[in-house]
């Protein structure tokens, strides 16, 4: 659809940008965490070769705040080179290294310490406890270098150590509740979309099955309505001048509302691509005598229906379609040969139902009016139930309808 790949395509861009801009975001933030890093080094160094008793104090600040930068460097710089999960393995291990060895960490290294486990843990890969487990593995070496360091390590040391160990979890928590909370909100719009998406089809679906049922029910009738109209007109000896303009008046109405019923489907066709199935019972098979009937009463002419075969009982779908298609087949009849002769011939047999509906009349000049949906109407209807249907001038003079479709269910008793 396009509406999707409008989103699908607006989505990426949008992601892309995000990523540009989130990448060069932490790019600064790693080189302002690295500087800050390097200058709380360098005081850290020159509090420590002050703090000696030997005559070289420069020798040791140099030694010193060479050592410490390296630290606090190895402690923020990884953030902006490495992905999400490496840098916060890089970053663990360096300040775990720092703070157990050389019991030093830079405030800018926690910082980037915890900035990394968060991004961590809001990976898309990392789904419920898999994240809080992985928290857990970067929680507890800080725990046990805080209970292990005792008295070889600094009070600040300590102190650091223990709230890293408090807070790294919680940076992790907070990233897997920030991922929760997209995701969630990525589900209820496609939740969203997809409703809107069937509410739109059930509409497309219901207008089809309106139009369908205009078609072959109302316009039918509408058609009779005519035929007869002007079969007594015809028909009826000494009517009144005045009781056929009346008659007559009848007939062009008719028609006139059959011209409007055909631009009101339109319409309705216009956009309906999906047939939602009926929920009511609809006519089939044993329906046709009646409708023969019917059509025989309003035209006047000779209407028959041959059965051949082992009489079967076929799907309603199947059944509800060979009914449409007669119904549809006699309206076109009654009004473009309203005087002719009807043949309706249903066949059981080899596995398939067969129709056939020919009539007399003038077969080579019965083009189908432009936008008329009849014989569009019977195709849909038999490739709707597996079957396929053809239409056009018989052989021997007339137009000839014929449709294949599926076979039985069970023998008919």
């Amino acid at each position: 659809m396009i509406l999707t790949a409008d989103w699908r395509a607006l989505g990426l861009r949008g992601r892309a940008e995000r990523i540009f801009a989130a990448r060069h975001g932490l790019a600064v933030t790693a080189g302002l965490l690295g500087l800050a890093a390097v200058i709380e080094a360098l005081a850290r160094a020159a509090v420590a070769a002050h703090a000696t008793v030997a005559q070289n104090q420069g020798v040791e600040f140099l030694g010193f705040g060479l050592l410490y930068c390296v630290l606090g460097l190895a402690t923020t710089l990884p953030l902006a080179f490495l992905r999400p999960v490496p840098a916060a393995v890089v970053l663990s291990a360096a300040s775990l290294l720092s703070l157990g060895v050389f019991h030093f960490l830079a405030l800018a290294g926690a910082a980037a310490e915890l900035i990394a486990v968060y991004r961590f843990s809001r990976r898309s890969t990392w789904r419920g406890d898999t994240a809080q487990y992985a928290a857990l593995a970067l929680t507890v070496p800080f725990l046990a270098l805080a209970l292990a360091s005792g008295g070889a390590a600094g009070t600040e040391t300590r102190v650091l150590t223990v709230v890293l160990a408090a807070l790294v979890p919680a940076a992790a928590w907070a990233g897997v509740a920030r991922h929760s909370r997209a995701e969630a909100q990525m589900h209820t719009a496609a939740t969203e979309a997809i409703a809107g998406t069937l509410v739109e089809h059930t509409a497309r679906g219901e207008r089809a099955r309106i139009a369908r049922e205009l078609h072959d029910v109302v316009a039918h009738h509408i058609s009779m309505i005519a035929v007869q109209a002007e079969t007594a007109r015809l028909t009826t000896p000494g009517m009144p001048d005045a009781g056929a303009q009346r008659l007559s008046e009848i007939g062009d109405t008719a028609r006139a509302g059959l011209t409007e019923m055909r631009r009101l489907l339109g319409v309705l066709r216009e956009d309906a691509q999906v047939v939602l199935p009926d929920r009511h019972p609809q006519p089939g098979l044993a329906q046709l005598p009646r409708l023969i009937d019917e059509a025989r009463e309003s035209s006047g002419a000779g209407y028959r229906l041959i059965i051949s075969g082992s009489p079967v009982t076929v799907d309603p779908g199947v059944g509800l379609a060979a009914f449409r298609i007669v119904q549809e087949a006699l309206t076109n009849a009654l009004r473009h040969a309203p005087r002719a002769a009807v043949d309706v011939e249903v066949h059981y047999g080899d596995g398939e139902l067969r129709l056939r509906i020919r009539d007399n009349g003038p077969g080579l000049e019965r083009a189908a009016p432009a936008g008329g949906h009849g014989l569009a109407g019977m195709r849909e209807r038999a490739a709707a139930v597996g079957g396929e249907l053809r239409a056009g001038a018989a052989t021997a003079g007339g137009f000839l309808v014929e449709a294949r479709l599926p076979g039985a269910c069970e023998t008919g008793g």
